[in-house]
Formats: structure tokens, C-alpha cells, sequence
């Protein structure tokens, strides 16, 4: 079944009750049991219920996985996964990823004896260096925030197997539309459901998704133990969100695609980071392992300062200044400040992040209207 079908009808099934083509919200804390134990396959809304059960089962198929699993953020379900790890292993993350992932790592888990480092991917051939005696887990971002930056998953997975490390692979940006990890060899694929999978800025969640069978029952266990889960309303607009999935990645690329070609020729603009442009120097990559190249893209002003950054996000008037993306609406960000403010300065200058780097989630609107008031900000 091609994916256009699944995100419709994958692991959908009309209701058994009533033939609702829609999935009830079960919104219900416990379920009636006949006898102890004996029950219709949920016992207390934690640990399942079936709105979120439909959910889960879509998004395995939508990734090409036998299992999907939700949680209440993303962050929430990056720390389920770190939470495979005991004190005194040690984590490779690439260098450009969410400010939020860095925080996890160096200011919940390192006190707690988890150890990270966080390197450049994009060179597979100096991975390896890195790679410590109590290295477990590899964890990157492709394509990365903010700098969409690309890292060619085989690559790493052909190192993670030989090391029999596991592969964590950040997919928010790309979704399952335009990238499928799993074939390509990742082990656990994760995504900020919040963003392009939910889609209206109107649902805040996470989810992991993954084959193998052992993974799959320690993670349900942090899953069901540790309590970061959605509610089936949640789940619900998530369901909904996903039907048009297909429609609207098409949509944001093709948007993305033109804004990055206008600002390339634009008299103010620096740099512009999107693996769509031939010259960006992971297109060949990207190329290979992705579909379209996505809503995102990144660009610095010519005047690197905050005063010039922040003036034109502040005059931005289609375009909204806001946290997040991945909505149908066009937003723009500045990471230094904003999205990537917990990770040190001399940090994020290391990995491109300068003072007038903005960051654009390209929107489903009229093209010329984004454009047009691109022009109106920077002039």
C-alpha cells in the first residue's frame, strides 16, 4: 500500500460498535472488567487506550515498523528512549540538533551519569574517533534543526551495527512522507508529533516507532511506568491531522523549494540552508534517501547581528514569530534566542547558529503572498 493510502487508512478500521469511519475518542480512565483480568484488552487509560491504540498502530505503518508508540510531548519520548541507558554509558548525538535534546542530555541525564557528546556527522568517515568503549547509543537529527544540515542514515547504520550500537533517528522534520528510516537501517525512529504529523498547531505530543520485539517491550514498560502519555483527544486530532499528511508535505516543499530560490537571489541574505538547492552540500544525499526536501530552511543576514535578525522577524506579518513548526501556517524562529537558547553560545556558533540565523517552517499558503512579505521584512 503506498503511503498516500496509508496515512488514510493504515491500522484504521471502522468502528466495531457503530461503523464510525472515524475513530471515537474513548475518553474514559478504566474499563469494566467480567473478572480479574479478564477484560477486553484495556484495563486503565495509562497504559492503553484504544484512540491512542489506532494512533500507534497508524504511525508503525506509516514508518514501515511492526510498533508505534505515543507520548504526551517529544520530549517525552526522547526521554523514554534515553531511559534504555544505564549510569556510565555513553551517547553520540550529532552536534546540530534541537535545543531541547541538548538540554536532556547535558543538564538532566549527565548529572545522573549518562554521558553525551555531540559531534559532526555530516564527515561519516570521522564517526568512528568518537566512538568510545561505552558508547550504546548514536542519536541524529536528518534533516537537522536548524541548520538542515543531512546525514546519510546507511552510513551510520553500517557503523552501528558492526558496533552493535543503537541507532536513534530524529525524523520530525522529514515525517514518514518524505523519509522512512527503518529501512535504511535505524532502530529507533522519533518524532515531535506536535509538528508536520499533527500539522495545526493544535496538539502538543511524541512517538517512537521500531521493529524490534525486545526495544518495543522495555520502552512500553518506561512508557506505561513513567506516565508521559497522550490523551485520546490528543490522539484523535492526531488521527485527523495525519489523513492529509500527503497533501500537505507536497505543498510545504513545493513552498519551501521556491521561498529558498528567492532568498538565494535576495541582496540581504547571506547564507540559505535547504538540502534542496544544489549547492547545499548534502543534496546528493538527501536526494537518495528522501522524497522532497521539506517545509524547513534556515538563512543568515548579511548584517550578522540580533538587532538586524530581530527586526525583521518582528515586521514579519504572514509569517508569524513563534516556537515551533510544522503547521499548516508559516512561522519563523530565531534559534539563537529562542528554540536553541539552552545550548551555550560557543556551542552553537560551532555548528552554524549565528546571532542573524533565521529559521523559516514554511507554510500551505498562496506562494506569492510568502514571498511577498519576505520582501517587505528584509526591506
Amino acid at each position: 500500500m503506498d503511503i498516500k493510502t496509508k496515512v488514510i487508512h493504515a491500522g484504521i478500521h471502522p468502528d466495531s460498535a457503530t461503523g464510525a469511519i472515524m475513530t471515537p475518542i474513548y475518553q474514559t480512565s478504566t474499563y469494566v472488567q467480567d473478572s480479574p483480568g479478564k477484560h477486553k484488552g484495556y484495563e486503565y487509560s495509562r497504559t492503553q487506550n484504544p484512540t491512542r491504540h489506532v494512533l500507534e498502530k497508524n504511525l508503525a505503518a506509516l514508518e514501515n515498523t511492526k510498533h508505534g508508540l505515543c507520548f504526551s510531548s517529544g520530549m517525552a519520548a526522547a526521554d523514554c528512549v534515553i531511559k534504555l541507558l544505564s549510569p556510565g554509558d555513553h551517547v553520540l548525538c550529532s552536534a546540530d540538533v534541537y535545543g531541547g535534546t541538548y538540554r536532556i542530555f547535558k543538564k538532566v541525564y549527565e548529572r545522573l551519569g549518562i554521558q553525551s557528546s555531540f559531534v559532526d556527522f555530516q564527515n561519516q568517515s570521522n564517526i568512528e574517533q568518537y566512538i568510545q568503549e561505552n558508547t550504546k547509543m548514536i542519536w541524529i537529527e536528518t534533516p537537522s534543526n536548524p541548520m538542515l544540515q543531512i546525514i546519510d542514515i546507511k552510513k551510520i547504520a553500517q557503523i552501528t551495527n558492526q558496533k552493535k550500537l543503537l541507532l536513534v533517528i530524529d525524523n520530525t522534520f522529514a515525517t514518514p512522507y518524505l523519509q522512512q528510516p527503518a529501512p535504511l537501517g535505524a532502530d529507533i525512529i522519533l518524532h515531535s508529533v506536535t509538528k508536520y504529523l499533527g500539522g495545526h498547531s493544535d496538539v502538543v505530543m511524541g512517538a517512537l516507532c521500531l521493529n524490534d520485539d525486545g526495544l518495543y517491550e522495555s520502552l512500553a514498560f518506561y512508557q506505561n511506568s513513567c506516565g508521559a502519555t497522550p490523551g485520546p483527544f490528543d490522539s484523535f486530532l492526531t488521527l485527523r491531522g495525519i489523513k492529509t499528511l500527503a497533501l500537505r508535505m507536497e505543498r510545504h516543499s513545493e513552498n519551501a523549494m521556491k521561498i529558498a530560490h528567492y532568498l538565494q537571489e535576495h541582496a540581504k541574505i547571506d547564507q540559505v540552508y535547504y538540502p534542496g538547492l544544489k549547492d547545499h552540500p548534502g543534496h546528493q544525499t538527501a536526494s537518495s534517501q528522501m522524497r522532497l526536501f521539506g517545509g524547513m530552511l534556515s538563512f543568515t543576514l548579511k548584517e550578522d547581528t540580533l538587532q538586524s535578525a530581530f527586526k525583521v522577524v518582528e515586521k514579519l506579518r504572514v509569517f508569524k514569530l513563534a516556537e515551533s513548526l510544522g503547521g499548516v501556517e508559516s512561522l519563523a524562529g530565531h534559534p539563537a534566542t529562542m528554540t536553541h537558547a539552552s545550548i551555550p553560545k560557543e556551542e552553537r556558533i560551532k555548528t552554524g547558529v549565528k546571532d542573524s540565523l533565521i529559521r523559516l517552517s514554511v507554510g500551505i499558503e498562496d506562494i506569492e503572498d510568502l514571498q511577498q512579505d519576505l520582501e517587505q521584512a528584509l526591506s
